[in-house]
């Protein structure tokens, strides 16, 4: 503010602008939790804990569920002291210091997806070079602690089983799916690509939520030289290729979901959970809500569209079978899946929807 960089306001009302930008924030979360009053998450536990200490969470989080520990109060009382130093600090800083917890940033938090593993990805891809694909991945097994997963190895004193009595990789591949994720969520382009290879492989693809453009619906039969005017910002096609999800999703907006969608599915999965953010629904950005991705899901440009993971008319297990029963009603050869996430407690869950008669869970 003394530089002019930014307007000057009063303490009164920063005060003011920082409970507006809160209050926002939490009214996004509750809408996208699907609950909506604050008492309802006193000590409901719906959360599962990562990060905090047994001493923590006995005091502050009794009965919460805490699988892998972390830090005690000293722990987080050193950290905070940290951030309270470097707020406070007597040297005046130029600029506010970005950790990079969100997006990767120079001497910031590691992320696993940084331009220096991207820029190698996209070398052996480009080149299709063995050698840059293996420099690609001695940098991914050499990279720091990052996830959970880099906590755990396999541990296992079998010899190795002759290549010659393993199943052929074109037949095992035929068992792979790929993630729900929305068209909304990376793009067309890609969308369709991943529908196309999965297709070619004899895997299913996902769609994620928000429906599916028809034309995808078709085997191809216009391409020239790799180019189909059906789909014409793909390169590399074939006739007979289709662009087709074999897996259809239905969440809880519906969005998308038509008799037409459904009855073109090989597999139909209803999302009851996400993994990417387990106990959230799905949220498309207003500004992602493009003319097309309007037209798709059935709804205007610009709109943020959010499902939360309540489904509107599943409250009991009674509910979930009429549903199954009512996408077998409308596509008889599909599969039709149920999507949990793995937390505290999923065992009850599942045990009730194999009641309902999913066919996968």
């Amino acid at each position: 503010m003394r530089n002019g960089k930014m307007p000057t306001v009063t303490i009164e009302q920063a005060q003011t602008n920082f409970c507006k930008a809160i209050k926002a924030g939490l009214l996004k979360i509750l809408s996208k939790m699907g609950i909506s009053l604050l008492s309802s998450y006193c000590g409901a536990q719906i959360f599962e804990i990562y990060g905090l200490g047994k001493e923590i969470v006995d005091l502050a989080f009794s009965g919460s569920v805490s699988k892998i520990g972390g830090l005690t109060f000293d722990e987080l009382a050193r950290e905070t002291l940290s951030f309270w130093v470097k707020a406070f600090s007597e040297d005046t800083a130029k600029r506010l210091e970005n950790f990079g917890f969100i997006q990767f940033r120079p001497g910031g938090e590691y992320h696993a997806n940084n331009p220096e593993m991207s820029k190698l990805l996209h070398k052996a891809v480009r080149e299709k070079s063995e050698s840059a694909f293996s420099i690609y991945q001695q940098h991914l097994a050499s990279r720091p602690v990052n996830v959970l997963r880099d906590l755990l190895e396999f541990k296992s004193n079998r010899a190795p089983i002759p290549v010659g009595k393993v199943e052929p990789a074109l037949s095992i591949v035929q068992r792979f799916c790929t993630g729900g994720m929305s068209l909304g969520a990376i793009s067309r382009e890609t969308h369709e690509a991943i529908a196309v290879a999965m297709n070619r492989l004899g895997g299913k693809s996902n769609s994620g939520e928000g429906g599916e453009d028809p034309i995808r619906w078709r085997p191809l039969t216009d391409v020239v030289d790799g180019y189909s005017p059906t789909l014409p910002h793909l390169k590399g096609l074939q006739n007979g290729d289709t662009a087709t999800s074999a897996i259809k999703q239905v969440a809880s907006g519906r969005f998308g979901v038509t008799p037409t969608f459904l009855a073109n599915a090989d597999q139909l999965e209803i999302k009851i959970a996400q993994g990417a953010k387990p106990g959230e629904g799905g949220q498309l950005p207003g500004k992602k809500v493009s003319a097309y991705i309007a037209k798709l899901r059935n709804s205007k440009p610009g709109v943020p569209l959010i499902s939360p993971p309540p489904h509107h008319d599943i409250y009991s297990i009674e509910d979930l079978a009429q549903l199954i029963f009512d996408l077998h009603q409308v596509n008889p050869k599909a599969k039709v899946s149920v999507k949990l996430v793995a937390e505290a407690g999923i065992g009850t869950v599942a045990s009730g929807v194999a009641k309902a008669n999913a066919d996968i869970i």
